[in-house]
């Protein structure tokens, strides 16, 4: 039997230089170490374009707005000083822009035939006088005759009368008014009110629904010295009195006719003379030299009513010292008054501020102005437009309103641009 050969089998150093190629394991791959910084860098641009987008579209705050301008600003120029009498007391006020002020302390005075224009106050008030018309008549008695002998015995200021003369209403206001007769404001109380102490009491009631506080009316015709006001109390009734037409008409009368007495004139030398048209003289002893007056004048196309009262002049003859020491307070005040640039166009009066702190001044485009005399008080307010985010150069800012003599109104406007906030403020405060 043929037997094979037994195989040989390899020895140890055989195999184990086979073995290798039989079960060796791949080698681990290389780490990709570039990757974490690629992938971080990639998170934070997609959260800056996030931010970006966001900035870009996000709602800024509105601006905020300012007030600059002060609540009320004065008429610019020298001071102004009325030229006050050196004696005595006495007010001025412009009809239509205010009191200009008050001199000499301002205590009840007796004020003289000044008392009569309280007088016509009433029987005017009573009993109204349409242009042309006469109104009521009052016959002339006796008794009113001698009542005016009496009072030419005292030295008292009358204008003749006749027994069985008729008055009428119109005439009888001449007369009181003009040559300042107190026997004709006698015979007006009495008509009025039945008695010169009752219709004293009635001129004391009317004065209190005036305001005038510190005047007392004893008589009609001021006559007495117990009959006292200030000058400032009677600046009240001229502005009460010269409302009435009738009243306006007579006081500016050089002088009038009448039945008996014939022509008298007006014992105020002022009226017809550089603007003056009334209003009553008045002096005595205990009042000195009184007058209540009204100057026109005309400024910036208006017509003003310069109203003052002078009391107790006793600088020369008591008439003339009152008559010269109203016209130059008169005067004045007339050269005071004109129109004024109160605030120019381009004035600051209000700041916008954007949340990114930038600021843009809201200035006046067109000046502001007013009529009166320097130092006088101009209210100021503002009324702010609704803010928005932004400002073009001139944008409207809101409006501007002067309160003196008259209502003006100017628009507010940006000065410059203010743009929103820039992208990396907004960046900044977002993130």
């Amino acid at each position: 039997m043929h037997t094979q050969p037994e195989r040989s089998l390899p020895s140890n150093s055989a195999m184990s230089t086979l073995e290798p190629l039989a079960y060796r394991r791949p080698p681990p791959p290389r780490r990709r170490r570039w990757l974490w910084p690629l992938l971080v860098l990639l998170v934070l641009v997609l959260l800056l374009a996030a931010a970006v987008v966001r900035a870009e579209t996000e709602t800024t705050p509105k601006l905020s707005v300012q007030r600059t301008a002060p609540r009320a600003v004065p008429l610019p120029g020298d001071p102004f000083h009325p030229a006050w009498p050196r004696e005595g007391e006495a007010a001025v006020a412009v009809e239509g822009l205010g009191s200009v002020g008050a001199s000499g302390g301002q205590a009840p005075v007796p004020i003289a035939s000044v008392a009569k224009v309280m007088t016509a106050y009433l029987v005017l008030k009573q009993h109204p006088l349409a242009a042309g018309e006469e109104g009521f008549r009052i016959r002339i008695s006796r008794a009113d005759v001698a009542d005016l002998h009496a009072r030419i015995a005292l030295d008292q200021s009358v204008v003749e009368v006749r027994a069985g003369e008729v008055l009428s209403e119109r005439q009888a206001l001449e007369a009181l008014l003009l040559p300042s007769a107190n026997n004709v404001a006698a015979l007006l109380a009495v008509h009025e009110a039945g008695s010169v102490e009752a219709f004293a009491a009635e001129m004391n009631e009317a004065a209190a629904e005036l305001g005038m506080t510190r005047t007392h009316y004893t008589d009609p015709s001021g006559f007495e010295a117990t009959t006292v006001s200030t000058a400032a109390d009677q600046i009240k009734l001229a502005r009460a009195a010269m409302a009435d037409p009738a009243f306006a008409e007579i006081v500016a009368m050089p002088s009038a006719r009448l039945p008996v007495a014939g022509l008298v004139p007006n014992y105020n030398e002022l009226v017809g003379h550089e603007g003056f048209v009334g209003i009553k003289t008045g002096s005595d002893e205990a009042a000195g030299g009184c007058l209540l007056f009204a100057k026109r004048i005309e400024v910036g196309g208006r017509d003003l009513t310069v109203l003052g009262a002078v009391f107790g002049q006793r600088e020369g003859e008591l008439v003339q010292a009152a008559l010269a020491s109203a016209n130059r307070l008169a005067a004045s005040v007339a050269a005071a008054v004109r129109v004024r640039t109160v605030i120019p166009a381009g004035t600051k009066v209000m700041v916008a501020r954007g949340p990114d702190g930038h600021r843009v001044a809201g200035i006046t485009a067109a000046p502001v102005q007013q009529l009166g005399w320097a130092g006088m008080p101009v209210r100021v307010k503002l009324r702010l437009a609704a803010p928005g985010r932004s400002l073009d150069a001139n944008q409207h800012l809101g409006t501007l309103t002067a309160i003196g003599t008259s209502t003006v109104r100017v628009a507010v406007v940006a000065g410059a641009a203010l743009p929103e906030p820039s992208l990396v403020w907004r960046l900044r405060h977002l993130l």
